[in-house]
């Protein structure tokens, strides 16, 4: 008799095996099982201690959003969404990692980056109350780009994401009709300029779609996301919810509320 292997058995088989093989991305340590606040994380690629140590934001502090944070508030302007979620500052190891993935092809850190940011979020909502969340959606690449880097990072961030809350992902709703500069050294007008009528909807939005949550990578100025909302909020969407992996904070010998 045919049997069905149910995908979560094998994932976990999967990363028990990694796990066996694995040594610590940053310091060579065996991995085993490992948690952070309480959840466990399905990873292999970070011992227990290297997960204690790295540098998150501390989410108590600001109630899970960083637009509370004073310095971030006055360095984000013009922005059209309602609440930033972000792992951690972009510094060490974060940033070495970012560029990894976004570089060199290591897909691997995709689930890393989620089982983190849903660790983090999972924790956070258990003390905070939040408008239930009709959707997900990852910052789009251009086809052009796409065609080149052979993927997009926030896509496998926010998949990942997503599927471990049980929350609706849709990968092609937002289409990026324009092919921009690169926006590394651009001002925060300059970036706007740069991105003006960069997205489009690929079709009419439901009308219970009220509460969009966007993954991205690494945020800067917000400018994408902004521009993103506006489009959203034109369809009908009334609140709109920032994660990613790491924020650029305004002053980089400032942290602000992170923990270790």
């Amino acid at each position: 008799m045919a049997w069905k292997l149910d995908s979560n058995i094998f994932k976990r088989y999967y990363i028990d095996t990694l796990k066996s093989i694995s040594c610590c991305d940053l310091c060579g340590a065996n991995v085993s099982d490992s948690y952070l606040l309480g959840y466990s994380l399905s990873q292999a690629l970070l011992c227990q201690s290297c997960v204690n140590d790295l540098p998150y934001f501390n989410q108590s502090l600001i109630a899970g959003n960083l637009l509370r944070w004073p310095a971030v508030h006055r360095a984000l302007p013009n922005i059209h969404f309602e609440q930033l979620f972000a792992l951690s500052p972009y510094i060490y190891p974060f940033n070495k990692w970012l560029a990894q993935m976004k570089y060199l092809g290591r897909f691997e850190l995709a689930s890393l980056f989620s089982v983190l940011l849903c660790a983090q979020w999972q924790a956070m909502i258990m003390n905070q109350t939040i408008i239930p969340i009709n959707l997900v959606l990852a910052v789009p690449l251009h086809i052009k780009k796409w065609q080149v880097r052979g993927y997009n990072q926030a896509h496998l961030i926010a998949k990942t994401f997503a599927e471990t809350l049980s929350l609706p992902y849709d990968a092609n709703l937002v289409l990026r009709v324009k092919n921009n500069d690169s926006q590394m050294g651009k001002t925060g007008s300059q970036r706007r300029k740069n991105l003006a009528n960069a997205f489009a909807l690929q079709r009419k939005l439901g009308s219970h779609i009220k509460h969009v949550l966007i993954v991205d990578d690494v945020v800067t100025t917000g400018t994408t996301v902004s521009e993103i909302s506006k489009l959203l909020k034109q369809a009908g969407v009334e609140t709109v919810t920032l994660v990613t992996v790491c924020l650029t904070v305004p002053n980089a010998k400032d942290n602000g509320p992170v923990i270790s």
